[in-house]
């Protein structure tokens, strides 16, 4: 059966919607030195394409739902991605590291994608079958930032830092070509403007079931961007990891999270979806519970470490899908807007938490306050599934 644009999308072209966003953030890490010289700045100047990127991808995920709620899923998502491709020609073209950085922040809109290809399974689906599918989406990106530093740097060696720009570029280009093809409009388009449509975040933020579940994703996930905040700190400085075996190791955690993914997509609708939180927050706290005690015991090493994180990515796999299919389901009529709002507020989090690991981890210190500070962060969020009310029966499956 050929593809169409009047009816729902296929899972892999909303795969690859929310994996382009991944894969621009992760794709150009290892260049980030090469960079660096190339503009004849530092390289504390280059890791803000990083900072700013996340920045404005939350703020980028506020306006797309409300905005996507108002026209529509296709329209917004196509419009986002011919920004992308102009924006990462910008940063191709760049003469400067300032120019660079801005056309980079532009890049961030390609996070529309990542947000609507939820609200798209929501507009399908509901309830413990959205979180269901939305696991199958993300057990197909969680490769990307398997794969995408050890691409990123190959191409660097062989060919320069632009290279990675282009291939961007080349896959933003099929990205768009699908979307075109095979999206077909998922949404009602609501009356009113987009401002009017922001104007539900009140509503959404009311309700106690959206935070539960917004915690939740914004303290599991922000527990896996302090790993990225600290983890090269802690390879390279304590314990003297090359840039090869570093990036070997940031492959270990998307190993688990697909693992994670896969019983999340077989089992959230036989277990329920906050079991399958419970399940996985759990996981991920036990992981780093025992690698804390390891380290504290200086019985830990880089292959101790790194490998504890496989059981971060079990669990981050088997709890944010459940966690992002709840939030979605606190006001099943503004999907695409509760969809942006939490999103944002899992970034932000996630963005505050990779900060404080850097901070927490000056030149001479350790592994263990990186490791204490993810079991914290796995702990709280096992417990913000106590701010929704007991009610939920329905989504507990």
């Amino acid at each position: 059966m050929g593809f169409s644009r009047h009816t729902p999308p296929r899972i892999v072209t909303l795969t690859l919607l929310a994996g382009l966003s991944s894969f621009t953030l992760s794709l150009m890490l290892p260049a980030l030195p090469a960079m660096a010289a190339w503009f004849q700045t530092d390289i504390a100047t280059m890791q803000l394409a990083v900072s700013l990127y996340l920045g404005l991808s939350a703020l980028v995920q506020l306006a797309v739902g409300p905005i996507s709620d108002r026209y529509g899923r296709r329209p917004v998502i196509l419009g986002a991605l011919a920004l992308f491709l102009l924006a990462t020609l910008g940063t191709l073209w760049a003469p400067d590291a300032g120019t660079f950085l801005a056309f980079r922040m532009a890049q961030a809109v390609v996070s529309t994608g990542l947000v609507l290809s939820r609200a798209v399974v929501r507009d399908m689906v509901e309830g413990p079958a959205a979180a269901s599918m939305i696991g199958y989406v993300t057990m197909g990106m969680s490769l990307v930032p398997m794969i995408g530093p050890l691409i990123g740097g190959a191409l660097e060696e062989q060919f320069g830092w632009q290279s990675t720009f282009w291939l961007l570029f080349g896959l933003g280009l099929a990205t768009t070509a699908l979307t075109f093809a095979d999206l077909g409009e998922t949404a009602r388009p609501a009356t009113g403007s987009p401002f009017a449509q922001m104007r539900a975040y009140p509503l959404i933020l009311k309700s106690r079931d959206f935070w539960a579940y917004c915690s939740v994703s914004a303290l599991a996930s922000g527990c896996f961007y302090a790993f990225l905040g600290g983890a090269p700190h802690v390879g390279s400085a304590v314990y003297g990891m090359s840039a090869s075996e570093i990036g070997a190791g940031f492959a270990l955690p998307s190993v688990g999270y697909m693992a994670g993914n896969y019983l999340a997509g077989r089992h959230s609708v036989r277990i329920g979806m906050r079991r399958m939180i419970v399940a996985g927050t759990t996981v991920t706290t036990c992981g780093m519970g025992g690698l804390a005690a390891l380290t504290a015991a200086g019985l830990s090493g880089p292959w101790v470490f790194f490998g504890a994180m496989v059981f971060l990515g079990i669990g981050n796999g088997m709890a944010l899908p459940n966690a992002n299919g709840g939030m979605l389901q606190a006001r099943p009529e503004l999907a695409g807007s509760a969809s942006g709002l939490g999103g944002a507020i899992s970034i932000g989090a996630g963005a505050g938490l990779s900060a404080l690991a850097v901070t927490l981890l000056p030149p001479g210190s350790g592994a263990l306050p990186l490791v204490l500070l993810m079991t914290g962060a796995s702990i709280l969020s096992t417990l913000s599934l106590r701010i929704a009310p007991a009610r939920l029966q329905s989504l507990q499956g």
